[in-house]
């Protein structure tokens, strides 16, 4: 048995949820299909699908054993492109994730520069506002925001950004400008569910960490909702800098206890470490980092690369 291709059909019959289709899409007769998982599943002493007249479904061991076959399968088709030369040239499609305002604000435009260099490449985003698994989702590049969790990611600071407090000038000149903290308690409060955001705020004075439970006249769960209602002179808000950057510029909000924030958080670019890097995920990397660095709206300091252990 040819382990490689018994490999491949396996993998195309759990991606397709069927051994006639994955023959259909293979090229390939039902019955060797069928044949070849039977040989795959004898070698390896396991029962990799249930089978049923109407459906085809892995089994616990074959979902890990799917999983491991993918990887492996990518890694073969990444060694043989760079066999052949493809690693000089960005080709095939890159993925990426972020939270829904960052995606639209920084990645949308890096991914238009970064398509018109190089023509045999396409792009897809996922931009959700939760923490995305690459490899469960099948994606190559992620944007981090916030303190990173241990993985086997490779990541590449490339800026901070810190939390903001903030309402219209419509609004603060009716109810006056909140002082400290505890002043939040007489005002109407715009909270942020995105990213299981809670209503506990942190600030910090000096060393002093200060963290006040806030009780929201409104919780919303896109940040974009808690801009909108702020413009409109609701209440007090409080998201990343960069995301009331512009309406802070053209004078439509105000931050407010400034003396209060808390510390900045870092962004990083996270991607797949592997024995090799494709060139469309190496090439991507190093151009987006050199383009949010830049940023004046990410403060970032100078460029880390970490392994997260």
């Amino acid at each position: 048995m040819d382990r490689f291709h018994a490999l491949k059909v396996f993998v195309k019959v759990a991606e397709l949820k069927g051994f006639a289709a994955a023959a259909r899409d293979l090229n390939m007769s039902p019955p060797t299909v069928t044949r070849m998982v039977s040989m795959l599943e004898d070698s390896l002493g396991l029962r990799l699908f249930v089978r049923t007249t109407r459906s085809v479904m892995l089994t616990d061991s074959g979902q890990r054993f799917f999983e491991d076959a993918r990887r492996i399968l990518a890694d073969l088709e990444e060694a043989e492109r760079a066999a052949v030369g493809s690693y000089t040239e960005p080709t095939g499609e890159i993925s990426v994730t972020a939270s829904v305002l960052f995606g639209r604000m920084f990645v949308t435009p890096i991914l238009g520069e970064f398509l018109d260099l190089y023509p045999k490449l396409s792009a897809r985003t996922l931009y959700v506002d939760r923490v995305v698994n690459l490899i469960d989702e099948g994606l190559d590049v992620g944007i981090r925001i916030g303190n990173l969790a241990d993985s086997s990611l490779m990541a590449v600071r490339c800026g901070t950004v810190r939390q903001v407090a903030f309402a219209s000038r419509k609004y603060l000149d009716q109810y006056g400008e909140p002082d400290t903290p505890d002043d939040l308690s007489c005002h109407a409060i715009i909270n942020s569910t995105a990213l299981n955001a809670s209503a506990q705020w942190h600030f910090q004075r000096g060393r002093k960490t200060v963290t006040k439970r806030m009780s929201p006249r409104i919780s919303m769960n896109t940040n974009d909702a808690v801009i909108e209602l702020a413009l409109q002179g609701h209440g007090v808000g409080r998201l990343l800098s960069y995301q009331v950057a512009p309406y802070i510029a053209d004078g439509r909000l105000k931050t407010v206890l400034k003396s209060y924030e808390p510390p900045e958080v870092p962004i990083h670019l996270v991607h797949q470490e592997g024995r090799t890097v494709s060139a469309k995920v190496r090439t991507f990397v190093d151009f987006a980092v050199g383009r949010l660095k830049s940023d004046p709206l990410l403060v970032g300091n100078k460029t880390q690369v970490q392994k997260q252990d």
